[in-house]
């Protein structure tokens, strides 16, 4: 392990460690945003659940959206 590895190491962080916090914020909005749609109390569980997995809903809208054109 090299001095730059231990540093990362010691930190915590290192390159790439970002992705965490678009995550984290992401999850917040959609989760703002599911349960304002929700008009029941089992329809703002599967906002919260919807809102743990929302990348794969942006990633499937984005493919969708490349392939149709």
């Amino acid at each position: 392990m090299n001095d730059v590895e231990r540093k990362y190491k010691r930190a915590g962080a290192g390159p790439g460690c970002g992705g965490g916090a678009v995550y984290g914020l992401g999850f917040i909005g959609a989760l703002v945003f599911y349960l304002q749609q929700a008009e029941g109390f089992w329809q703002g569980v599967l906002g919260i659940l919807k809102a743990l997995v929302w990348p794969a809903f942006a990633v499937y809208e984005l493919l969708k959206f490349l392939i149709t054109g």
